[in-house]
């Protein structure tokens, strides 16, 4: 299948509490406001919306080919994943091909979101202006519930605007955006039954 599927492509580390904040607050919201903005709702891939008995390794290559940016969520753990380091070169790979992201043409298609730290972050990944959203990273449920979620909700409409005027400078999909090739999937070892 050849062509966009997606607007945006959720990239995430696993460890930590940014999973939970992504599946607990920001993926909704994104979606929310996505629609608020503009309309058809832009289409948002994140990994645990993957149809069951799918390979998951050429799933999220596919989705991450057919998606015109990639949202980062940021975090230490995030450079230390070779999944998430896989899809970042993969984008960085296609700005590259584009000439985005350069002096000549400095807006690229990755857009990255402060979750935690940053003094840890390699260097190449802090020569990109992100948006910092360290003040509202509680991944707990009852979070929404405080007078401070309606901060995140004007946040993320922000975010949803800028993203919307992004996605329409993307250029066309090409078969030959570049791909950097991801680790063998962890294969877990079967667990022991218990004994009775």
């Amino acid at each position: 299948m050849s062509g966009y599927q997606f607007d945006l492509f959720i990239s995430y580390a696993r460890r930590g509490s940014v999973q939970q904040w992504l599946l607990n607050h920001f993926h909704q919201k994104l979606r929310d406001c996505l629609a608020d903005q503009f309309a058809p709702t832009p289409r948002v891939y994140v990994d645990k919306t993957m149809p069951g008995a799918v390979h998951w390794p050429a799933n999220l290559r596919h989705a991450l080919r057919h998606s015109k940016i990639m949202v980062q969520l940021l975090t230490p753990q995030y450079f230390r994943s070779p999944w998430c380091v896989a899809e970042w070169k993969s984008m960085l790979a296609r700005e590259e091909m584009l000439g985005l992201a350069s002096p000549e043409r400095s807006q690229g298609l990755i857009f990255p979101i402060l979750y935690s730290d940053s003094e840890n972050f390699p260097m190449e990944a802090r020569t990109r202006a992100w948006r910092d959203f360290k003040e509202f990273a509680y991944p707990d449920p009852v979070y929404q519930q405080t007078h401070d979620f309606i901060r995140f909700h004007r946040r993320v409409n922000e975010l949803a605007a800028d993203l919307v005027e992004l996605l329409q400078q993307v250029p066309p999909w090409q078969p030959d955006w570049p791909d950097v090739d991801t680790p063998d999937p962890l294969l877990l070892p079967t667990a022991k039954l218990p004994r009775f």
